[in-house]
């Protein structure tokens, strides 16, 4: 009996070929308590604004994936599929923050890495609350923020010492490692690319190279009309505000090197008709600008053209009644 030689499979390796470069790919999650600039750290890593900011705490309310791929002229290289969490809530109990919270956990329960992220100097009752209840199986890195806003570098040394006298000794380490830095800083960026990269698994990347988010185009328009909203607003009006996005067209180019347009129908919603008042503004300015700033940054965004309506309505105790929170959209 005369036996042939099976084909390769495509885990075999073809005779002569040169070995492909590794590749690796992971999810990284940034978690933290509301305001340490977490969505700022995001957009930094990413290379583009897909979350949005704001000075308001408590401004992110979804969890949002973005995607960086750093690919190595060999073949290789390291995709980074980035996690940006709420700010975990520790004071109010109401259904939006039990909602909020959720996110945060859920997020973080089948990650490879997560980034702890605190103010540079901080350490505060409410970062500890948030950091016990992370897994204690997956690797934390401490990423002390806004280090632009320390004086000198070296102030910053006694804290880092005591931090890691109290959660990274080898009883209790807590942190696998310490990182200093600024999300507004391009080296600092760079440095944090290399610690993260040797925490992810080899295999294949999960994403396109292109791709920079998993986020649709209509959920950017509603962040983007919150963020406008909130900083146009400043601290008088409450957090609990949300925006409904009502329609979202697109119609495509007429003729050649024209852009598309889309047409988007937004309600903000808010919870008292002064607060309805305070967001149209004077003869309606305000809610003019909102909408003239989400439209410009939109066009730069998606590329394209955009026309937007702007609405404003007034839902008293949202935020309190679980199933009004699910029905704005959120878990």
């Amino acid at each position: 009996m005369t036996t042939t030689a099976s084909e390769p499979t495509p885990l075999d390796p073809v005779p002569g070929a040169a070995t492909p470069a590794p590749r690796r790919c992971g999810l990284v999650a940034i978690v933290g308590k509301p305001n340490v600039g977490k969505s700022t750290l995001l957009n930094a890593l990413v290379g583009q604004k897909i979350s949005i900011t704001s000075r308001k705490a408590q401004t992110t309310r979804h969890r949002i994936t973005g995607i960086r791929t750093r690919p190595t002229p060999e073949g290789g290289g390291t995709q980074f599929v980035f996690v940006d969490t709420p700010g975990f809530q520790t004071r109010h109990a109401n259904a939006l923050n039990r909602s909020l919270n959720k996110t945060v956990l859920g997020a973080v329960a089948d990650v490879d890495l997560i980034l702890f992220v605190v103010e540079a100097g901080r350490f505060t009752t409410a970062d500890a609350k948030v950091l016990g209840l992370l897994a204690k199986d997956i690797p934390v890195l401490l990423i002390a923020n806004k280090l632009d806003t320390v004086h000198r570098r070296a102030d910053i040394a006694p804290w880092l010492a005591q931090m890691q006298a109290e959660h990274g000794g080898a009883q209790q380490a807590r942190f696998a490692e310490f990182v200093p830095m600024s999300a507004k800083n391009a080296k600092d960026i760079e440095r944090l690319f290399a610690v993260c990269e040797k925490y992810l698994p080899e295999q294949a990347w999960w994403y396109d190279e292109d791709e920079l988010t998993d986020r649709s185009e209509k959920f950017l328009a509603s962040e983007t009309v919150r963020e406008k909203l909130f900083r146009l607003t400043g601290d008088e009006l409450p957090y609990t505000s949300t925006v409904m996005i009502d329609k979202f067209e697109e119609e495509p180019p007429q003729r050649k090197g024209q852009k598309r347009l889309v047409r988007i129908a937004a309600t903000i919603v808010v919870e008292r008709d002064g607060h309805k008042a305070m967001v149209i503004g004077d003869k309606g300015e305000r809610i003019k600008r909102i909408g003239t700033e989400t439209r410009q940054e939109l066009e730069k965004l998606m590329d394209c053209k955009v026309f937007i309506e702007l609405w404003v309505k007034v839902r008293s105790g949202w935020a309190d009644d679980e199933a009004r929170v699910k029905s704005f959209g959120y878990e």
